[in-house]
């Protein structure tokens, strides 16, 4: 690992002036002890339930391979599995029959073409956009008498969101199908359509199915499969049993969270950040996994980024310039003993930060997988020296080119170490040395990822930042760089979004350049960035605004 120590820079006295501190008014934890107290109440799943588990699964899977030949049923199955949130159990299955209908190329089905060209993708398989020339006019245009396919519209909207930089005509589809069905919105109290596709519409035209949290999609997913009159009962039910034994065992590792923040005292030790302990776990239970066998990289992400939000929080809504300075080379030395030079409370998050990743360390060195801790170590620190840059241009009331700017605040979000933590579990075969250095370096989704987080990010909380000393926002950058207004820097940021996402869809394609596992944490935090941000809020750090999401993963079990 390289040297990551840094000259102390001249600091400000504190004796010799007023020490002011930028307080942010971030409210209070909404669930305290709720989760600590709770856990020993958590329904253990019965041997008899977990029998039904074992045979309905036997069943979901021998579905999946041997459904009818027709080619809209096979597709229906795998896309019902794997919105449901059940297809972890059964990636090889699916694997090997979507390689069935590789080359099944006929049909003039907009549904089909268009659910066929999504599976595909989302499985990293390649497959031309030309497929949807069939549904153009001779003047290059949509035909118009799509507009009557409903399923079929909704359908190509879906997949036109897995398009790559340069497919103009999945950009074309985007524009022709969220207009109409738009018009099905506003006319479907007066219609005969069918009941629930105007609720689909409604959600997906709000949340992507591409851009859409796993886990939040299979808990809408499931309610609306078990209305739709088609549904499989199997699957369902399977569906079903299967989301509430991950529910209890998601709650007991928010429990496991909920004790070690209590244990340690953050609330009283650090009053001044913000308490998302619980919102913290969903976080990376959205963005880094939810499957059992991932525990320890879910538990071990959140408690990095845990400590991610405390330190930000110091540097922004707290520290004065001279504790910084002497917190930041602390960091990069990773020396404990350093912390006799910080003050008091600086001394518990620096104690708190390293005991974390030496914690992590000897658990993973007993199955001789702690290779992976020193890059982990190693974003962390950098992450701190961008935090520090970023105090230099608040402290000198430097305001950065928007070019300047992303160079430092796409990397400081905080994605890589905690990205890189997450990875840790992942196996001997697909976390390797290589691969790590792979990521850190050439990876184009982890740029896409961090811009599409951080723009939201900025979109969402420049204005709340700004009633404080803070540094400026990719907003105000913006702005100043371009001469625009307000309101076309933020449509200018967001087009910076779309075409993220483009880059994020490119790399997920193989060959890829580590393994999909990898890229898919990538995918799965650009996700769980577009929930916490999206639609200008700002989900975390107001956090009632996730209470509801908090309560569907945690606490309300599904009726079987």
């Amino acid at each position: 690992m390289k040297d990551m120590s840094i000259p102390l820079l001249a600091a400000v006295s504190s004796s010799l002036e007023e020490t002011v501190r930028p307080i942010a008014d971030f409210h209070p934890t909404l669930w305290g002890n709720h989760f600590l107290k709770s856990a020993a109440d958590v329904e253990t799943i019965d041997a008899a339930t977990q029998e039904q588990h074992a045979a309905l699964k036997q069943e979901v899977r021998r579905m999946i391979t041997t459904t009818a030949n027709k080619l809209a049923q096979k597709l229906h199955m795998i896309d019902a599995a794997q919105r449901l949130g059940v297809a972890y159990h059964f990636e090889k299955e699916i694997e090997d029959e979507l390689g069935k209908v590789s080359h099944d190329l006929d049909s003039d089905d907009l549904f089909v073409v268009s659910l066929r060209f999504r599976l595909f993708r989302q499985q990293g398989l390649k497959i031309s956009c030309d497929v949807f020339e069939k549904f153009k006019d001779d003047e290059g245009k949509f035909k118009e008498s799509l507009i009557n396919d409903i399923r079929g519209m909704l359908s190509l909207y879906e997949a036109a969101y897995l398009a790559v930089r340069g497919e103009d005509i999945l950009d074309e589809a985007i524009v022709f199908t969220t207009t109409h069905l738009k018009s099905i919105i506003s006319i479907s109290d007066h219609s005969q359509v069918n009941s629930k596709l105007p609720e689909q519409i409604r959600h997906s035209l709000q949340i992507p199915l591409r851009k859409a949290a796993a886990r939040l999609e299979a808990r809408y997913f499931l309610d609306i499969y078990s209305r739709d009159d088609l549904h499989d009962e199997t699957l369902l039910k399977f569906a079903k049993l299967d989301f509430n034994k991950l529910q209890a065992a998601h709650q007991k590792e928010a429990s496991i969270m909920t004790r070690w923040w209590n244990n340690l005292g953050f609330p009283k030790k650090v009053p001044y950040a913000r308490d998302r302990i619980v919102e913290t776990y969903i976080w990376m239970l959205l963005g880094v996994s939810y499957e059992p066998n991932l525990a320890f990289g879910r538990i071990f992400a959140s408690k990095v980024i845990f400590m991610i939000t405390i330190i930000d929080d110091t540097f922004d809504a707290y520290g004065t310039f001279e504790e910084l300075t002497l917190f930041t080379e602390a960091v990069t030395r990773w020396d404990i003993g350093l912390i006799d030079t910080l003050p008091e409370y600086m001394k518990f998050i620096f104690k708190a930060l390293l005991d974390i990743y030496r914690e992590a360390e000897e658990e993973l060195a007993k199955e001789g997988r702690s290779y992976g801790i020193p890059y982990a170590k190693q974003m962390m620190q950098e992450l701190i020296i961008l935090y520090f840059t970023q105090a230099k241009w608040l402290y000198k009331g430097y305001v950065p080119s928007f070019d300047e700017y992303k160079s430092v605040a796409l990397r400081s979000i905080g994605f890589l170490p905690i990205a890189v933590a997450s990875f840790v579990d992942l196996g001997d075969f697909i976390a390797t040395k290589d691969n790590f250095e792979c990521i850190l370096k050439n990876a184009k989704s982890v740029k896409a990822t961090e811009t599409i987080v951080r723009l939201m990010d900025d979109i969402a909380g420049y204005k709340f930042e700004q009633k404080r000393a803070h540094i400026p926002s990719a907003v105000q950058c913006y702005k100043n760089q371009h001469g625009v207004s307000e309101e076309e820097a933020v449509k200018e940021l967001l087009l910076e979004v779309a075409d993220s996402w483009k880059d994020i869809n490119e790399e997920l394609l193989n060959p890829t350049t580590v393994p999909l596992p990898m890229l898919q944490r990538i995918l799965y935090f650009a996700r769980s960035g577009h929930f916490i941000y999206d639609d200008g809020h700002d989900r975390f750090t107001h956090s009632l605004m996730m209470k509801r999401q908090v309560a569907l993963l945690l606490t309300e079990p599904l009726a079987i």
